[in-house]
């Protein structure tokens, strides 16, 4: 994969960088910047080697092509002013206008375009519109991992017309799954829970040969503890996948994985309930006391450690315990390597002040499951 580090001259170079900036907002305001920081140290790489930045990226999900202030990029330019402790301009949606704006660039200067999903281009990975940003720079870097399983103009488009590198952001994500695609069969805890058991199924049989250890909460345990025969009461249960889960289970076993489902539940009202026995009328919303102990175990037992969705609503007290509990497994387990795999796990470890504790916390979600099933990424392969 080229990475910016390679390119050995880019003074007086213009450099647009495609990152990830969908970031969560509330009244208009950003309630979390860690995508933005996440991207500073490859725009402040290129600004001390005197290049000028424009920064490319989508913000939520535009209805229409039209420009529409809750979807702009203003906040965004705020936060990085702050955070780079410098200006940086923002283009209107309008072509004519960003490329002026970009042509005056000077180096160490840094224009943000406006959000790319005003342009129906950008979804479409049109011709066009991938040619029109291309026109703005000398070379296009990749910094948006959370973005690189799209193939729209900015992530695949681009790429295609200007010499093209990953940016260090993206550097970092990819070196941390590389690590799990190439582990050893047999050593890999796997740590799986949210809500859909279908949103994980390629990922689960990509890397099912190099577990040792699958342990399920969240609410996509309901599934599994109810393929197992156990009342489940009125949790969440995807009952297309009742006999998924029952061959997983069959399957793990039969190559000798343990398989850690939830002995206990703490349930709606708070209460605390044995897994196997829900009431009729109960909704499990995080794992109990006991299966918490026999999580930590388990991880506190592994080299190698992969957790991808929450254990519970973990945005609601006390259905945190679960999510906190894995949390600090994995935060005391020094020489273990530990991924958290973006998403709302990203926002638990961020929340319980342990993200600094893991190896590596992914900025993407549904990046890092596509790029963990399929070895690869459609924004990747265009910088191989």
């Amino acid at each position: 994969m080229r990475v910016i580090t390679d390119v050995s001259d880019l003074s007086g170079k213009c450099v647009m960088v495609r990152v990830d900036y969908n970031v969560p907002m509330e009244g208009g305001k950003i309630t979390d910047d860690e995508r933005i920081v996440g991207t500073l140290p490859t725009i402040q790489y290129l600004l001390q080697r005197g290049a000028s930045v424009i920064l490319a990226s989508h913000l939520g999900r535009p209805n229409g092509t039209r420009f529409q202030k809750k979807y702009s990029m203003e906040p965004v330019v705020l936060a990085l002013e702050r955070l780079l402790g410098r200006g940086v301009r923002l283009a209107p949606n309008d072509k004519r206008k960003a490329r002026r704006l970009a042509a005056e660039l000077k180096p160490e200067q840094i224009l943000m375009l406006e959000n790319l999903r005003f342009n129906a281009g950008e979804k479409a990975n049109d011709p066009e519109f991938a040619e029109y940003l291309a026109s703005l720079a000398d070379i296009v870097v990749n910094d948006a991992f959370g973005a690189m399983h799209r193939e729209h103009a900015s992530i695949v488009g681009v790429e295609k017309l200007l010499p093209a590198y990953a940016g260090l952001l993206v550097a970092k994500e990819v070196s941390a799954f590389k690590q799990i695609l190439e582990l050893e069969d047999g050593r890999l805890t796997l740590v799986l829970g949210g809500s859909k058991v279908s949103d994980k199924i390629g990922m689960i049989e990509k890397l099912l040969d190099k577990a040792k250890t699958i342990i399920i909460g969240g609410a996509m345990c309901f599934t599994f503890l109810k393929a197992c025969g156990h009342d489940v009461g009125k949790s969440k249960v995807e009952l297309d996948y009742l006999e998924y889960a029952k061959q997983l289970i069959t399957n793990a076993n039969g190559r000798g994985i343990e398989v850690v489902l939830p002995l206990d539940v703490v349930l709606e009202d708070g209460s605390a309930c044995d897994g196997a026995r829900i009431p009729p009328d109960g909704i499990g919303l995080d794992i109990g006391e006991q299966s918490c102990w026999d999580f930590m175990d388990a991880i506190r037992r592994s080299t190698h450690v992969f957790w991808n969705g929450p254990m519970g609503m973990f945005e609601r007290p006390p259905f945190d315990i679960g999510s906190r509990a894995v949390a600090s497994a994995m935060a005391i387990s020094h020489s273990a390597f530990t991924v958290v795999g973006g998403g709302d796990s990203a926002a638990a470890v961020k929340q319980f002040g342990m993200a600094q504790l893991m190896t590596h916390v992914s900025t993407g979600g549904g990046a890092a499951l596509k790029l963990l099933e399929r070895g690869t990424l459609p924004g990747l392969e265009v910088l191989e």
